[in-house]
């Protein structure tokens, strides 16, 4: 392994390779502004053209500033969990912004985690330690059980960056030197001729410059110079592109890049790097087959082989939401302008509300998906992670194409009905702050959705509360909405707030008994019904139309919580074997030669991804349950927002805090998911969560060793306790397919009348 320091890149060279235009300018104005105030911290994309306009910066200083911070906070934030807690001797990780990741020596106990350890008598536990990894046995990475850092100071948020001689393993240090400095070198692999001929990030921003100096083309070029971190799901032809796997490709980097990729770089934007995430999207559990030897314990690790675990920019200790964790810390820490994500089931929402951002994932299929790996198709669906909203739906007008507009003839989902795009930019529906002093949204009516407010323990009731209080100032007294407010049991009714006259419940037993029957008639372990209501005979036809017509409850256990359960797929396995037979990669080929060219960071991992392996018949009751569903609960929304006169829904994003890493996840409980509210996944809405606030009260949940002493039980937390940093909030809105105009109008005037973004107070200018 070669190690790059200091500078990489001779800016000057770089230019007068690229016909010298502007170069008079460029020079000029990098003199000009080396003293200047421009910060790319908290900077929007608009930001950084006004400033590029005005000779404050160049495109090269915004992508200098952003990889000088990732050479300062982009660093490993676990630490191995050991046996003993006795120091590893670890050696160097991957080169990233021109060092290797330095791993920290001091280890975690296992008895600091798991109480009564002594007394454990399950599966030998898979303890934590470093090792080579698959890809490049010369760099290490951590395996086995892990735990977070209180005050790390560092995030590992990219697991590449876009930098010459670090982009690619296949193709790295010398393999990757510009064609200028001669010919390639004879041990490197041939692919790496075309691979260098890419430029990197910097010597984009350098082509850029040169082109266009102070008055780029910001219509051709909306995206220019916004140096974008893409989940690495995503393809890219310039950068390694594995899923997050420490997977040992014959040639590292894509053969095309993914729609959103391409779109996006046509577009003026740097393609900077890529996130860090839980790898293959969290990589389909396990669908069962071979029995692991060992297990390992510890909750919110988005984690991958290759890059291992990000850290959440507020509290390095806890958790930064998966699986795109990368996307959401990198936009937090100020370490990209703008992210993509992707999400199965909610994981772009809950990693952004998790690091202070805003998350905003489309109708199904509007966001192309082509040139990507997933775990469901029929529920993945790209996202956008920014500061602001405006930003995120900056982002979402690029990624149209001028002759297509959104439709990927790659991803069969984006054959949308024409009627759901608007002829007017997303970004047009966005309420700027003037706007939002003259109460922007008198005569929008909100509906409170209290089947996602309920305070099942005392860790929900911070968040739950906190938003209660944000909907009542904020939307309804000082932005003018109308606000009305679903019913769930469990939540006292508020009689400030008038109820929906068709809430969620009612449509649920209007609809659900002639379309799913089969739900309502769901069966526990031992065999009783799930849904028993006293006196009714839930499998009749009777009590079906009975129910239907109100004349019959249904059991109020069956609600949004419950509803979105479904067994589960195989779609994982028809998927990956789709996406390595398109890339046509010369090594890694199907899932056998996938899995022997890997490495996992736990063998629970790797036992997985061999069952997964041997699942080739992917017929499944889940692939089935979620199409049905998904057109059955667009009925139940769709009516909901209807009857009711509604505009768009809110609700918190999640009322659970983040848990540390390494140590005890929060259970569900009645039905309360613990990472994500599944609604919008399922039904492919669009859904956008924005800052709501901060809290510095929780309930840390706690390993219980079980009665027979062979496992851990998480429980919910009985202390409470205050924390030094406050963690953020979120509040989210959402509504039904096509309606991403009401939705960002909402959410962008929620954000202009609070700002309660704040950037993480560890990861400030550099050198300050």
């Amino acid at each position: 392994m070669t190690t790059l320091s200091g500078p990489r890149h001779d800016i000057g060279r770089i230019v007068a390779s690229n016909l010298a235009l502007g170069c008079a300018w460029m020079m000029g104005a990098v003199a000009a502004s080396a003293q200047g105030a421009f910060q790319v911290e908290e900077a929007t994309i608009g930001d950084i053209h006004r400033a590029i306009r005005g000779g404050e910066t160049t495109c090269v200083q915004v992508v200098e500033a952003y990889v000088e911070r990732a050479r300062a906070y982009n660093g490993a934030c676990t630490q191995l969990v050991t046996a003993d807690g006795a120091p590893v001797a670890p050696g160097p990780g991957a080169v990233r912004a021109g060092a290797p990741i330095e791993f920290p020596a001091a280890t975690v106990p296992v008895r600091e985690i798991l109480p009564d350890y002594d007394d454990y008598r399950g599966r030998p536990i898979e303890f934590g330690r470093m090792e080579p990894t698959r890809s490049d046995p010369a760099v290490q990475q951590q395996y086995g059980m892990v735990a977070g850092m209180a005050d790390a100071g560092q995030l590992n948020a990219l697991s590449t960056l876009n930098l010459r001689g670090e982009r690619s393993v296949t193709c790295q240090a010398g393999c990757d030197a510009h064609p200028s400095d001669g010919a390639l070198p004879a041990h490197c692999p041939a692919a790496c001729e075309a691979f260098r001929r890419q430029p990197d990030a910097l010597e984009r921003a350098a082509e850029l410059d040169a082109l266009y100096g102070a008055n780029p083309d910001l219509d051709r070029m909306p995206m220019y110079c916004a140096a974008i971190s893409f989940k690495d799901v995503f393809d890219t032809t310039d950068m390694r592109s594995t899923s997050g796997a420490d997977t040992a490709y014959a040639m590292d980097a894509a053969p095309r890049d993914a729609t959103v990729v391409a779109e996006l770089r046509a577009k003026g934007a740097i393609v900077y790097a890529k996130a860090n995430l839980s790898e293959y999207n969290a990589g389909g559990g396990d669908p069962g087959g071979a029995v692991a030897r060992s297990r390992t314990y510890g909750a919110g690790v988005a984690r991958s082989s290759w890059a291992g675990p990000s850290c959440n920019v507020y509290d390095t200790a806890r958790e930064p939401g998966g699986s795109s964790s990368g996307s959401a810390v990198s936009v937090g820490a100020n370490l990209a302008t703008c992210s993509i994500c992707e999400e199965t089931g909610g994981s772009c929402r809950q990693p952004a509300w998790r690091n202070g951002v805003v998350g905003l994932v489309t109708t199904k299929g509007l966001v192309p998906y082509g040139g990507s790996t997933g775990v469901e198709p029929y529920l993945d669906r790209g996202g956008i992670n920014c500061r602001t909203v405006e930003d995120a739906a900056r982002v979402l007008d690029a990624l149209a194409n001028p002759d297509r507009g959104f439709h990927d003839p790659r991803d069969i989902y984006a054959a949308l009905p024409r009627a759901l795009v608007p002829e007017a930019p997303y970004a047009s529906f966005v309420v700027d702050d003037e706007a939002a002093r003259a109460r922007p949204l008198a005569g929008v009516r909100i509906g409170v959705v209290r089947e996602y407010m309920v305070k099942h323990t005392a860790n929900d009731a911070a968040a739950s509360d906190l938003v209660n209080g944000e909907i009542l100032r904020v939307l309804r007294d000082e932005l003018g909405a109308e606000i009305v407010e679903s019913s769930d049991p469990a939540y006292p009714d508020d009689p400030s707030i008038p109820n929906m006259a068709y809430d969620f419940h009612r449509a649920i037993a209007e609809i659900l008994p002639v379309h799913m029957p089969e739900l309502i008639q769901a069966r526990n372990a031992d065999g009783s019904f799930r849904f028993a209501v006293p006196g009714h005979d839930v499998t009749s036809r009777d009590y079906l139309v009975r129910a239907a017509e109100g004349a019959a409850q249904l059991s109020p256990d069956l609600n949004l919580r419950s509803i979105n359960r479904s067994p589960r797929t195989l779609s994982f396995s028809f998927h990956l074997a789709q996406y390595l037979m398109r890339r046509g990669d010369a090594t890694v080929t199907d899932w056998a030669s996938l899995n022997a060219n890997s490495k996992y960071y736990s063998e629970r991992r790797a036992v997985a991804m061999r069952n997964w392996e041997n699942a080739r018949d992917i017929r499944s009751a889940g692939i089935t349950r979620r199409v049905r569903m998904r057109e059955v609960m667009r009925l139940v929304l769709l009516n909901v927002l209807h009857r009711n006169d509604l505009d768009v829904l809110v609700n918190p994003t999640i009322t659970v805090p983040p848990v540390r890493i390494g140590y005890a996840g929060e259970p569900s409980i009645n039905d309360r998911p613990t990472g994500r509210f599944p609604t919008s996944a399922n039904l492919g809405i669009p859904e956008i969560t924005v800052p709501a606030g901060f809290n510095r009260i929780v309930y840390d949940p706690e390993y219980v060793l079980n009665d027979d002493r062979n496992g851990y039980d998480n429980v919910t937390g009985s202390r409470r306790t205050e924390l030094d940093a406050a963690l953020p909030v979120g509040i989210s809105f959402w509504a039904g397919p096509g309606d991403e105009p009401i939705v960002l109008r909402v959410a962008s005037a929620y954000e202009a009348a609070t700002k309660h973004r704040r950037p993480p107070p560890d990861f400030g200018p550099v050198g300050r």
